[in-house]
């Protein structure tokens, strides 16, 4: 990656509670166009917190978050930008969040129409080529309770890439699916890293996160406590921390 870059994400001394609890503790972060972040952590480090507050999900109490050049504001004070933001912004969740009533066409063409103002054709067209792009153009006629888990993520994917977003978030995406289904969404996911899309990932599964990242962030209790190439953290990491948290998930 360039430095020269402005960076389509920038964090700085960013706090965030929940109640009495800080989840996130004095982040620094940057992230320029075009690069594949992935970040790890034990399971209540604050991960997915860290990234639901790039979108908005999450206000933060302290510092600064700038997303695309729009600047979100401590405590919610910043509603333009926020709308703004979750316009540009696509995120794929742990859960599916798929609509049961509508059929997977429907679904991905829905946000195009009623966000961006697309017409129908339009939307219907891009949205053929999105679910062909994930591998599952035969079900555009399905409901989601007719279709596998892995194929529902892939919905949620096309239905996220309908927007034409600059960022994508993914929280986890296949902590949910059966174990056979994981390699399908992976598989897509990847595809998107090769075609230069910026991305950053929550996940659990190392290898993907060593074969797509750029950058690996380790979170520990709610703090950057080390980050750097996928060769530098996993064969070298220098934070105890990270050491204990790679030793126990890679030898699982």
């Amino acid at each position: 990656m360039t430095s020269t870059q402005t960076p389509i994400v920038r964090m700085q001394k960013l706090h965030k509670h929940f109640g009495s609890l800080h989840v996130l503790n004095d982040i620094d972060m940057e992230i320029v166009p075009g690069e594949v972040v992935v970040v790890i952590g034990a399971s209540g480090s604050g991960k997915s917190t860290l990234i639901r507050c790039i979108n908005g999900l999450e206000e933060v109490q302290s510092g600064s978050l700038d997303v695309d050049g729009n600047t979100l504001l401590p405590n919610g004070k910043s509603s333009q930008a926020l709308q703004t933001i979750r316009t540009e912004v696509g995120m794929v969740f742990q859960q599916f969040n798929l609509f049961p009533h509508l059929i997977v066409l429907d679904i991905v063409t829905l946000a195009p129409m009623k966000v961006r103002g697309w017409s129908r054709q339009d939307a219907e067209e891009t949205a053929k080529r999105l679910l062909e792009r994930v591998g599952i153009a035969a079900q555009a006629g399905r409901y989601p309770s007719q279709l596998s888990g892995g194929q529902q993520q892939r919905v949620a994917l096309a239905r996220a890439l309908a927007m034409e977003p600059r960022l994508m978030l993914f929280d986890d995406p296949t902590s949910a699916l059966d174990p056979e289904m994981i390699g399908e969404v992976l598989d897509a996911m990847r595809e998107l890293a090769k075609e230069g899309m910026t991305m950053v990932i929550v996940t659990h599964e190392m290898g993907f996160a060593r074969e797509v990242a750029d950058r690996i962030i380790f979170i520990h209790k709610g703090e950057i406590a080390e980050q750097g190439s996928p060769e530098q953290l996993f064969d070298a990491p220098q934070h105890e921390r990270t050491q204990s948290f790679l030793a126990r998930v890679l030898n699982h």
